[in-house]
């Protein structure tokens, strides 16, 4: 097909009017017959680049997800925007998988959504080969890599399915996966001289923010306070801490719900479904909850701890804003949660996994205290340049963080690093960080005086500094390259040349002020108090809420989440543009065929009605 006849197709059957970066050329690939590999960021059209090729071809697309409600969720989109399309998984009862499987047969469905581990059980597989596939699209493909954040061993049976079908064409999908994981996708997914698209890993709509915890749970009801009619994702380190957050949330008189491993299936699944249908504007989750979660309008997601990896928090923060709209990013950041982690990753009886967990911590807590441009930093992690310095919707951009000339603190912790290592027996031995830090507080630890470091001339040089300073300084020399990390067992350093030099050299080193965390902990107040302050948040443009509460009438009668109906993106064009005529209510982005015949009648008339008034 040609690019007209593509953008035609495109808002016949979805709405829009031009294609988002890079999927055109997947979709021609992909009509071509060509193996691809395409990373696009959330919200960055992914589904499309397999949904429009599977109306156009001939033959099935079988769509392999790792998550049940997924499915659900792009078969109930389809399913409005006037697209057959199906689901195989574990939620059907007998009658209705026969059901589903007979529709297959007859040809009656066009894409068919499955879980990896249901594609090897039972015949489904001998059923493929029956059932004319033209395109196997790999969701969420960094799963297969045991180099990604999120690996699961079920995705490395996929290979088996390019085996039983050679000539039909795969397509792989990711939204985050470095040049070592989209490697091994390519790899062990068997893909042909694929066709490989990565675009950039930008999201320009998002806000980076990075706050010391002090009084954590104050600082969440001031930020969500602020915020009671949009929905947002707080990610929590452990079940106990999400159901917690949760049922203080809740008494203090806002709509939050928890979601982890530890509830039922019922109870997640009923807590998500809340979630998706603006039931619940709060969802207190551990890292189970949000991939390939696909509601468009969360506007903020906020990490209570620290992510264990850049990849895991690029990720989990890419839920929010997925519509394009402006939505905020909030990381919580004690040093005490490096210390959690370092626990945890200790236990790990793997060498190789243990060093490659620490290594993550590392980039992890280099972001969470970098003092320049946090969306450079982020997209450095993919290999990614950002064009700019300042990008001005980080908090570092935004308020930068005051330097000071730090030369000597560094020296002193540079010259006891050194000295400690040449005052031992073996000149090969390091310490860890803490340890150097104890040795300029002049703590007489059992481990000083073994290695009878207290004779050392930095014994006590920085006890007028403390240790929370003394971490922050070490953490950053490591940022600057004048400490390097330990490639043992142990979190220990060492002094780089670089750093030798600075030493001899004698070279002015800046280093950024911290904001410390307060050691108190602020008393959770659990009295109802869903704050006057919400409620005199701006409620928006009064057409825009007419709009919405009408879209949520017509979810609750079809049994939807608000968004399959149209996003709060449409939504606010709606009210902009206040279109009162069939051709103009077509024109809005997400208006195709299908909903303008089913919902542009109510809407139009609302839109009228708002007018009249």
């Amino acid at each position: 097909m040609n690019p007209p006849d593509l953008r035609s197709a495109l808002k016949r059957y979805f709405g829009y009017e031009s294609f988002r970066p890079l999927q055109e050329e997947i979709i021609g690939d992909a009509l071509l017959g060509r193996d691809v590999f395409a990373l696009l960021p959330t919200g960055g059209g992914k589904s499309l680049c397999y949904q429009l090729p599977a109306l156009i071809r001939e033959g099935l697309t079988v769509v392999v997800s790792p998550l049940i409600a997924l499915m659900k969720d792009q078969v109930d989109a389809l399913t409005a925007n006037g697209i057959a399309a199906t689901f195989l998984n574990s939620t059907l009862g007998e009658k209705e998988r026969r059901e589903r499987l007979r529709g297959m047969h007859q040809g009656k469905y066009r894409l068919l959504y499955v879980a990896p581990e249901r594609l090897m059980v039972g015949n489904l597989l001998e059923n493929l080969q029956q059932w004319s596939v033209g395109l196997i699209a790999i969701d969420e493909a960094h799963c297969i890599s045991e180099w990604g954040h999120d690996f699961r061993p079920e995705y490395r049976q996929l290979a088996k399915v390019r085996d039983a079908l050679p000539d039909t064409p795969v397509m792989a999908l990711t939204a985050t996966a470095t040049a070592r994981v989209r490697e091994d996708i390519v790899k062990q997914l068997h893909l042909r001289n694929p066709a490989e698209y990565v675009a950039s890993f930008n999201r320009p709509n998002l806000t980076y923010r990075v706050s010391p915890k002090r009084g954590a749970y104050e600082q969440i009801m001031e930020f969500v306070g602020k915020r009671s009619r949009e929905s947002g994702i707080i990610y929590c380190q452990s079940r106990k801490g999400a159901e917690s957050l949760a049922a203080d949330l809740a008494t203090a008189g806002f709509a939050a719900r928890p979601y982890h491993a530890g509830l039922t299936d019922r109870e997640r699944a009923a807590n998500q479904e809340a979630f998706l249908r603006d039931d619940a504007k709060i969802i207190c989750a551990t890292i189970a909850f949000g991939m390939g979660i696909n509601k468009p309008n969360v506007r903020y997601v906020i990490h209570y701890d620290l992510p264990k990896n850049i990849e895991g928090y690029y990720q989990e923060t890419g839920r929010a804003g997925r519509d394009g709209l402006p939505s905020d990013c909030l990381l919580l950041f004690t040093p005490g949660d490096i210390r959690k982690y370092l626990h945890f990753i200790d236990e790990i009886t793997d060498e190789r996994e243990r060093r490659h967990a620490k290594q993550q911590l590392n980039e992890m807590v280099h972001y969470a205290e970098c003092p320049g441009c946090r969306r450079v930093e982020l997209l450095a992690y993919f290999g990614e340049k950002y064009p700019e310095t300042n990008c001005g919707a980080c908090d570092n951009c935004a308020s930068p963080r005051e330097t000071y000339d730090g030369t000597v603190l560094a020296q002193k912790l540079l010259s006891s690093v050194i000295r400690a290592r040449n005052a031992s027996r073996d000149r090969t031995a390091t310490f860890g960080l803490q340890h150097h830090i104890d040795v300029l507080l002049g703590q007489q630890t059992e481990r000083i005086e073994r290695w009878r470091h207290d004779q050392l001339s930095t014994f006590g040089i920085g006890a007028d500094v403390t240790r929370h300073e003394w971490s922050a300084i070490g953490r950053e020399l490591l940022r600057l390259g004048l400490l390097e990390m330990g490639t043992g067992e142990f979190q220990t350093i060492d002094v780089t040349d670089a750093g030798l030099a600075a030493l001899r050299n004698r070279e002015m080193i800046t280093l950024t002020r911290t904001n410390a965390p307060t050691t108190t902990r602020t008393r959770r107040k659990k009295t109802a108090r869903a704050s006057t302050e919400a409620a005199t948040v701006p409620a928006g443009d009064e057409l825009f809420e007419k709009l919405r509460a009408l879209r949520r009438q017509l979810a609750v009668e079809r049994n939807v989440p608000p968004y399959i109906i149209f996003s709060d993106t449409a939504l606010r064009e709606m009210a902009a543009q206040r279109p009162t005529t069939e051709e103009s209510f077509l024109e809005i982005s997400g208006v195709g065929e299908k909903k303008l015949a089913d919902f542009g009648g109510v809407f139009l008339a609302a839109i009228r009605d708002y007018i009249s008034e």
